[in-house]
């Protein structure tokens, strides 16, 4: 049972109305979020209509700033951000869809305005304004809004897309587009691809670069961007139809060459039965690098000779596959299909040409990960001079899962990232280093015989010899 101090909503309650307004006041005294977020409250309270005017006051006011937004001040954004798409679903959504669709719209309108002054590596930002893509199809399918209107402003949202913010609008919103509002948007956007480019006089074109051929010019950059729009655009509307000739027809033959895009369309070709056609041009692309993977080709043409009912080959495609990358997913997919008794026989000789692969480190995450954690340890234990230091992304997790019964193997992946760590002076991995020492010395008591490698009192006096003045690595093992 929960004690009475603890912070939940039942305790909170507890406190009565009175106390809790003062509590908020204190807490947003100096704090403009909280400050907006207990108005936005407030306004819901009394109705939609008042949410809906200070929802639109605020999307203005962050419309019209023009302060740069570094990462410090990126989450405060992401959490404004989100108050307000929270509050056109929630408090506005359910008693006026229409309004809270037309808020919606202009709460997508605002990455332009947001992009053009902040950074968004980490995609937190971009993420908040698909998710407000995503509601306007459930806006607009509750306010069951007028299909061709609907489709006029589908059509300015993806003119203006130039940060990816309305990427799969299309898709999104076809249930609610339906049949009218797609045939719309189609015509509006051949209609925009037959209009003649724009020419700019020379004298008032922007130069904003240069390239091997020569300078680049704003409005060249800009009609290639809406030809692109264009282009994903019909081929977005085409899936939404299930039309698989109007996709097709986005593509120039020389497109339909490249491995990804064969893919594409040889998908769609299988899906709608044509696995004759799918084929055909999957296997007429131009390939690139046989020792680099292309697994969006490769699934396309197994899927294609799987509906043409030629089994053998797509198995054969499978192994190769594995065999080739050693993609797990393609050897499990190739062992389902087997019959019972003749998947063991094969995992076996698998796993073996794992074991003996060239690339080591894919060798032994393929063997973590399957699991083989037998074969992952003896690779280890044959090999560990190749063991790579700095790919903590793959030893970490290996390290974890042998440790349980090979703990010589884990010990030796360990070490490596703490050699490899110091070595390098690489300071902003010491505490995990460090961390990793203590894994080893807790494994050492358990291990009877190291064999032909170091005991671990051995490697660390070694480590202490080498490195003994990296004091903010050795504080962290204390």
């Amino acid at each position: 049972m929960a004690s009475k101090n603890t912070l939940n909503a039942q305790n909170l309650e507890a406190l009565g109305a009175a106390r809790l307004a003062e509590l908020l006041m204190e807490i947003s005294s100096g704090d403009a979020a909280v400050k907006r977020r207990l108005r936005l409250a407030l306004a819901g309270a009394r109705s939609p209509a008042d949410a809906s005017r200070e929802i639109r006051k605020r999307l203005a006011a962050i419309s019209r700033s023009s302060a740069f937004i570094d990462w410090q001040k990126r989450r405060a954004l992401v959490d404004d951000l989100e108050t307000q798409r929270r509050a056109i679903v929630d408090h506005v959504g359910p008693a006026d869809p229409k309004e809270a669709l037309d808020l919606m719209w202009s709460f997508t309108a605002l990455a332009a305005s947001v992009f053009a002054r902040c950074d968004d590596s980490s995609g937190t930002i971009i993420g908040v304004f698909h998710q407000g893509a995503k509601d306007l199809a459930r806006l607009a399918e509750n306010a069951r809004c007028n299909a061709v209107e609907l489709a006029d402003r589908t059509y300015q949202a993806l003119l203006a897309n130039n940060y990816g913010q309305y990427d799969h609008l299309i898709a999104t919103l076809s249930g609610s587009l339906g049949d009218a509002g797609l045939v719309h948007l189609k015509q509006r956007l051949i209609t925009l691809s037959n209009e003649p480019t724009k020419k700019l006089a020379d004298h008032e074109r922007r130069k904003i670069g240069w390239s091997s051929s020569g300078p680049i010019f704003e409005d060249d950059i800009q009609n290639r961007h809406q030809a692109s729009v264009i282009r994903f655009a019909l081929s977005d509307i085409a899936d939404a139809q299930g039309d698989v000739d109007a996709f097709i027809a986005q593509y120039d033959t020389r497109a339909t060459k490249f491995p990804k895009i064969a893919a594409e369309i040889s998908r769609r070709l299988t899906a709608a039965g044509r696995a004759d056609e799918a084929l055909q041009i999957v296997e007429a692309a131009e390939r690139g690098r046989a020792d680099r993977p292309e697994f969006e080709w490769e699934d396309a043409r197994i899927a294609a000779l799987d509906a043409l009912s030629r089994s053998e080959e797509a198995q054969s495609a499978r192994w190769s596959c594995f065999e080739r990358f050693l993609s797990e997913r393609h050897l499990r997919e190739h062992l389902k299909r087997l019959p019972d008794f003749d998947d063991i026989e094969v995992e076996t000789r698998a796993l073996d040409i794992v074991e003996s692969h060239a690339n080591f480190q894919q060798a032994l995450w393929f063997l973590a990960s399957w699991p083989a954690l037998d074969r992952a340890a003896k690779l280890v234990l044959q090999r560990s001079q190749d063991l790579d230091g700095d790919r903590y992304e793959i030893l970490t997790p290996v390290a974890e899962s042998l440790a349980g019964k090979h703990r010589l193997a884990a010990t030796l992946a360990l070490r490596a990232m703490i050699e490899f760590a110091l070595d390098q002076s690489r300071t902003s991995r010491y505490r995990h280093a460090a961390r990793h020492l203590l894994e080893c010395a807790g494994l050492a008591a358990n291990i009877a015989d190291f064999g032909k490698h170091e005991t671990h009192q051995a490697f660390l006096a070694r480590m202490r010899g080498k490195h003994g003045k990296k004091t903010s690595f050795w504080s962290n093992t204390a």
